[in-house]
C-alpha cells in the first residue's frame, strides 16, 4: 500500500488540524467573522500559538456567540500585519470550494486522473466540501491557475481561487443559517504534492505572462482586501 492508502482517516480537531497543515513557528491568520454583529477580527499569530489551549478555548468562546471560524491556508511572512498576496510566505495548500452539486463534484474529484488524492475533505454544511491538499515547490501564480483550472473542471466556487483565501477550521460551528453545522475533516492522504501531480490543463488566461501583466496593471483588488 502507498501513503495515500495508509492515510489515517480521522476526524482531526481544530488544533490536530492546523498542526497537521503548518510548521510550528509558521504564522497564520485565523479570522474570526460574526455577521449578526457585523464584526471582524483577524489575528496573525504562530500555527503553535493557534493550536494552543488558550486560543482555542478564546475561538470556541467566540464561536459559541455566533461567530465563524476561518483559518488562511497559506503561512504569512514573519514581519506580516495584514494578508495580502505581499504578505504571502509560501504556497503550502491548494484547494476547491464545492459549492453547488457538492457530492457529485466531490466523487468526480476522487475519481480523476488529473488531480491527485486530497489531504483533507472539509464538510462545511450539508453536501458543501472544501477540498485540500498539501503542495510544495508551487508559487503563488500557479496555485492560483490550478485553482481556477480545478474550479472550471470540477465546478467549484470561482471565488475562492486567491492564495489568501480563508477556509472554515474544523471542530467549529457553520453560524451562516438558521441552524448550526458542525464543520469536520477527513484525512484522505498524507502526501505532499508538486505541481506535475496535477494534470489539468491551463487556460491560456491563466499563463504567468498575464499574471504577471495583471500584477503589473494592479487589477486585482483581493491584494489589498480581506477574502473569506
Amino acid at each position: 500500500m502507498n501513503e495515500t492508502e495508509n492515510a489515517k482517516r480521522f476526524s482531526p480537531s481544530a488544533s490536530e488540524y492546523i498542526n497537521d497543515n503548518f510548521k510550528p513557528s509558521e504564522r497564520i491568520a485565523v479570522l474570526v467573522l460574526n455577521r449578526s454583529l457585523r464584526e471582524t477580527t483577524q489575528r496573525i499569530t504562530t500555527a503553535q500559538k493557534a493550536a494552543s489551549p488558550e486560543f482555542q478555548a478564546w475561538l470556541r468562546y467566540k464561536n459559541a456567540n455566533g461567530a465563524d471560524i476561518y483559518v488562511g491556508m497559506n503561512p504569512l511572512k514573519q514581519d506580516a500585519s495584514t494578508r495580502t498576496k505581499d504578505d504571502i510566505e509560501t504556497i503550502r495548500h491548494l484547494y476547491i470550494d464545492l459549492d453547488h452539486g457538492g457530492s457529485t463534484a466531490l466523487d468526480a474529484i476522487k475519481n480523476s486522473d488529473l488531480v491527485p488524492q486530497p489531504n483533507y475533505v472539509l464538510n462545511t454544511s450539508p453536501d458543501k466540501f472544501q477540498v485540500i491538499w498539501k503542495v510544495e515547490g508551487i508559487v503563488p501564480e500557479e496555485a492560483e491557475a490550478l485553482q481556477r483550472a480545478m474550479v472550471r473542471e470540477f465546478a467549484g466556487d470561482p471565488a475562492a481561487t486567491d492564495s489568501t483565501r480563508v477556509l472554515r477550521l474544523p471542530g467549529f460551528a457553520n453560524k451562516k443559517y438558521d441552524q448550526d453545522f458542525h464543520v469536520s475533516a477527513r484525512a484522505e492522504s498524507m502526501q505532499t504534492y508538486h505541481v506535475q501531480d496535477f494534470k489539468l490543463p491551463i487556460d491560456s488566461h491563466d499563463a504567468p505572462r498575464h499574471h504577471n501583466e495583471e500584477i503589473a496593471r494592479g487589477d486585482r483588488a483581493s491584494d489589498t482586501a480581506l477574502s473569506q
